[in-house]
């Protein structure tokens, strides 16, 4: 019945996770997110809740913390604080940082459970974060973690667009990676690949080469030239 959180806006909460036996798997003070980011569990104001297992550890689990297959998980979650969101504000290049690092590895726990279109999102929001503007020019080893964080996340991208059988919106992610980065390996195989997919053989070809001149024993890469080399072979006349 209290004022509740914006569109946009930026909360605090303390969270008490637990199994429905009781044993505790999640606790944090002071957990800090934007609702509607995917980043965590939305929740109210003070909340106790139980979260069914594809909203909480998803159907393999987790290690750790120690979740079992399947399991749902009792919540508390008591609102701290709500201010406006980080984005589009300035923000330092060390915020940004942060940012799309979280929302980078929220992704990937969503790709993990096999949540694709979740774990986009997540991507594109990191690629946000990161993007942003900042409140001054990024120092030479700052710029150069942004650019990374760029690239995992476009391959990120191009990953979960191919899951989610997108071939275009997959090659488009790989070729921003090879914009900002232009020998990244991973991102120079997977065009190669939805290349030869779409029958492009000769651009394939040069893609795949000059990834086999960065990392010459990759048997991936081997296969791939191969197969493409058979495919231009003219059959044998008997």
């Amino acid at each position: 019945g209290g004022p509740r959180p914006l569109p946009g806006q930026e909360v605090s909460v303390k969270v008490l996770g637990a199994l429905e036996d009781g044993g505790l798997v999640e606790r944090d003070p002071r957990l800090i997110f934007v609702p509607g980011h995917g980043d965590v569990v939305q929740p109210g104001e003070v909340s106790i809740f139980l979260a069914a297992f594809p909203y909480a550890y998803g159907r393999p689990g987790s290690r750790e913390p120690d979740v079992p297959p399947e399991a749902p998980l009792l919540f508390e979650v008591t609102l701290l604080e709500v201010r406006d969101g980080p984005d589009p504000q300035p923000l330092p290049p060390a915020v940004r940082l942060r940012l799309g690092s979280q929302r980078r590895e929220r992704g990937n726990f969503h790709f993990a459970r096999g949540d694709f279109a979740a774990a986009l999102r997540s991507y594109r929001l990191s690629l946000r974060a990161l993007d942003g503007p900042v409140t001054a020019p990024a120092g030479p080893e700052e710029e150069e973690e942004l650019r990374e964080q760029r690239v995992k996340c476009l391959n990120n991208c191009a990953a979960a667009e191919l899951k989610l059988g997108r071939a275009e919106e997959a090659l488009a992610a790989c070729e921003a990676a090879l914009r900002i980065s232009p020998d990244n390996g991973r991102a120079l195989l997977r065009r190669g690949q939805l290349l030869a997919e779409q029958g492009r053989d000769a651009e394939a070809a040069l893609v795949l080469r000059r990834a086999l001149e960065l990392d010459p024993a990759s048997k991936v890469i081997h296969t791939e030239l191969s197969r493409l080399a058979k495919r231009q072979s003219p059959p044998s006349s008997t």
